[in-house]
């Protein structure tokens, strides 16, 4: 579906810019007409992670004018297996801080703006308000929705990027651009169950398939800008890096959308962690009293080496998260254990007057867990809030954390 380009041509390019994008130039459907148009392009991107830093790299690159970032958190050593804007000198630092550095390094022709802060209903329409393009490089639900609907608001179009382990996924999102456009309530009109799909950091992301999405992006950032080719409105692109497999899906704008249909019932931002539920009404209830600090456990294990204490401390993550760290004494019994009634032969009898504790990483999974416990009659069962995440930053900082 093509849309007339986003940004009409600045005045001109420098010779400096003659020469650095002239590999653009010499293509007739780029030349000269669409490398000022790029040059007047205004593109926030949000986030600077696993697809903001090729996205981010890329634009610069391609020269786009103003690159805004839209980034809270500070580089970690663990983003370093594929967030490549940022470096091992960076760990520790402001990522829309470092993603500035690489990016002036690559292109110091390009304008960036940072917005160091973390996008909520009452600054995302001031943040997103005077770029021409939004490029998507989120990690959770309840932060795509939202996107997507200040966007839908404001008029903007933006482009999807999502990956998981192998997987990855690519739209353009323009429904105030295009006749009969979708957006992405219309590709997602719900939230998955919560606990349903686990995030990159529970469940990993082959480090590549970030520049495998985050260039197909850019890809598309640059045909709206410029007005060539045919962007992936209306369309899924999906790619499976382990096949070496793509797809495309046609995606059609639902007329029963909450937000763009024929009778919206989403007329301004909502509450969208609410909406998407970081975990069921069934675990937050049976977490609500249940659960116990890493320091109370700490002392809870203690008690049973003196053999003042009996318990069982049950790990539900998976068995590769198991050998990157772990609380002593723990079991492992993974989380689907307890989904499909497994673990429940595991585990000492109800009657036999014997704690059972859960942890996971952070607290979400266990909490899952714990709801199958409490329903099973297992009345005093606890999960650690936190996890091993917590147990490593407090107890244990000699143990990896991932």
């Amino acid at each position: 579906m093509s849309i007339p380009a986003l940004v009409e041509p600045a005045a001109e390019l420098t010779i400096d810019e003659v020469r650095r994008y002239s590999r653009h130039l010499i293509i007739p459907d780029v030349g000269m007409t669409g490398q000022k148009r790029m040059k007047n392009a205004k593109v926030l991107v949000i986030g600077a992670g696993g697809l903001g830093s090729p996205a981010l790299l890329y634009l610069a690159a391609a020269g786009v004018g103003t690159i805004g970032i839209a980034e809270f958190d500070e580089v970690d050593e663990s983003n370093l297996q594929r967030q490549i804007i940022h470096g091992q000198s960076d760990v520790g630092k402001s990522k829309a801080v470092s993603a500035k550095e690489s990016i002036l390094e690559a292109n110091p022709y390009v304008n960036v703006v940072l917005h160091d802060e973390r996008l909520d209903n009452d600054n995302v329409y001031r943040v997103f308000e005077g770029y021409d393009l939004i490029v998507d490089g989120t990690d959770n639900f309840a932060t795509r929705y939202m996107v997507n609907d200040a966007a839908y608001f404001l008029g903007i179009p933006y482009v999807w990027g999502s990956i998981y382990r192998f997987d990855g996924q690519a739209s353009v999102f323009a429904p105030k651009q295009a006749e009969n456009a979708p957006c992405y309530r219309c590709l997602y009109p719900e939230p998955p169950p919560p606990g349903m799909v686990p995030s990159c950091a529970e469940g990993g992301v082959l480090g590549v398939l970030c520049a495998s999405i985050g260039s197909i992006q850019v890809n598309e950032a640059i045909k709206l800008i410029t007005g060539i080719g045919d962007p992936a409105v209306g369309e899924l692109v999906i790619y499976d890096a382990l096949e070496l497999s793509w797809r495309k899906l046609k995606v059609r704008k639902d007329p029963n959308c909450a937000l763009c249909g024929e009778n919206p019932t989403v007329t301004g931002l909502i509450d969208y962690e609410t909406f998407c539920g970081a975990i069921s009404d069934e675990a937050a209830d049976a977490a609500a009293g249940s659960t116990i600090s890493v320091t109370a456990l700490e002392g809870m294990l203690k008690e049973r080496e003196e053999g003042t204490r009996d318990f069982v401390l049950v790990d539900v993550r998976e068995p590769n998260e198991y050998e990157i760290n772990q609380i002593p004494g723990s079991v492992l019994i993974p989380k689907g254990e307890f989904l499909n009634g497994n673990a429940l032969s595991e585990l000492p009898g109800v009657d036999s007057g014997k704690q059972v504790v859960l942890h996971c990483k952070s607290g979400v999974r266990s909490a899952e867990a714990l709801a199958v416990l409490k329903g099973a009659g297992y009345d005093d069962a606890v999960h650690v809030g936190g996890g091993v995440v917590a147990w490593v930053n407090q107890i244990d900082p000699s143990q990896p954390s991932y």
